[in-house]
């Protein structure tokens, strides 16, 4: 039911009270890692989070941001998958983890591109970051800016590959951010992180990754590993229209890392889910309206409200609808009228726009003369 109070801010509240029961989750997992988070690709909800602030060393999870930036490059026309990139010797001289590149050479955009992402490849990060900013500690500028624009903000790059470097820091929710914006900014690019094996110079090389083939759910992104920073693994994995950003870090084997976030994915897939609560143009009120050509006034949201939240639980969510007492004429459609917010268990999971479903013009001279008259006999017009 809607109970209607008249606030002092001069706001009508409508809250819509739920009946059922709270549903309750089992504790999340605890996991061996010295940092670690779990949230949903696409409404950014946070499931689980441990640490997740804490600036680590990231290793080779650098280079999501190297091939983050490459992408943004070909989506912005300043790079062409084709185009041919001459080898240096600081690159070719990398060592850890390699493609294979040879001094003097020259390879393509998009083969080094694979080169990062499948085969973990220290000297094709060099030579793209070589390729696009002239040189290794300019690309980090790059690299940070880039940070910055994505909010990352405990962050800080030196290198393109991860290589230990002082200062060379992230932390798991930055991360999860950099995540994010590969498989949504970049999604033509993003089938790249599941590919499983990468052939160059007659070598093939798997993916490090091991979840690519044990869960056909989960189709990225990165591995990780220097002594510092011990083993660490950022996933995704799609169920239905489902898709979950894991990003473990400081466990002690390669073995550790992938079990660690499997348990992750796995509470999450289990326990948590998509609503969509509200979709753009459903009608959340039809409220009055003065000196208008019309006495009413249907409000709405502007696009669809999909939250994350905990299995069978929407019953238990808390809808309130903050409108100002008097709304007058004109309203263009689409403009905000109020506030919808929603709480689950106490704690607010969305806050929208309540918006005008249809503009409603100013009235005549004389119907407005008559609507300020029947404000003036309510008393509501002071």
């Amino acid at each position: 039911m809607f109970v209607k109070t008249l606030a002092a801010c001069g706001l009508l509240t409508l809250t819509l009270v739920a009946n059922a029961q709270q549903v309750l989750i089992p504790a999340a997992p605890q996991l061996a890692s010295s940092a670690y988070i779990l949230l949903d690709a696409d409404t950014g909800k946070v499931i689980v989070e441990e640490n997740a602030d804490e600036q680590l060393p990231p290793a080779s999870l650098t280079k999501m941001m190297t091939s983050y930036i490459v992408t943004s490059e070909l989506e912005d026309n300043r790079l062409n998958e084709n185009d041919m990139v001459n080898i240096s010797v600081a690159a070719w001289k990398m060592g850890g983890s390699k493609m294979f590149v040879r001094e003097g050479t020259e390879v393509s955009v998009i083969d080094l591109l694979r080169g990062i992402i499948v085969q973990s490849g220290n000297d094709a990060s060099v030579a793209l970051a070589e390729h696009i900013a002239g040189g290794e500690g300019a690309f980090a500028d790059v690299m940070n800016q880039t940070a910055s624009l994505l909010g990352m903000t405990g962050s800080h790059f030196v290198n393109a590959t991860g290589w230990p470097a002082e200062g060379h820091l992230t932390t798991a929710r930055d991360l999860s951010l950099l995540a994010r914006a590969i498989i949504n900014d970049h999604p033509e690019y993003y089938d790249l992180y599941k590919e499983k094996y990468f052939s160059y110079n007659g070598i093939n090389q798997p993916n490090r990754n091991r979840l690519l083939f044990r869960d056909n759910s989960v189709d990225g992104l990165k591995t990780g590993h220097t002594e510092a920073a011990g083993y660490c693994l950022v996933a995704s994995a799609k169920r239905g229209d489902m898709r979950l950003v894991s990003v473990v870090m400081g466990t002690n084997t390669e073995e550790a890392r992938a079990v660690e976030t499997q348990k992750l994915l796995a509470y999450g897939f289990r326990y948590f889910e998509n609503q969509t609560l509200y979709r753009a143009g459903e009608t959340l009120e039809s409220t009055r309206i003065w000196y208008g050509e019309t006495d009413r006034l249907t409000l709405t949201v502007a696009a669809d409200v999909v939250e994350t939240i905990p299995r069978g639980s929407r019953d238990d969510i808390k809808v309130e609808l903050q409108i100002p007492d008097i709304i007058k004429a004109p309203i263009e459609k689409g403009q905000q009228v109020g506030t919808l917010t929603l709480t689950l268990n106490g704690e607010t999971i969305a806050e929208v726009p309540a918006v005008a479903q249809a503009a409603v013009p100013k009235a005549g001279f004389f119907a407005r003369i008559m609507d300020a008259i029947k404000l003036f006999v309510t008393g509501l017009l002071s």
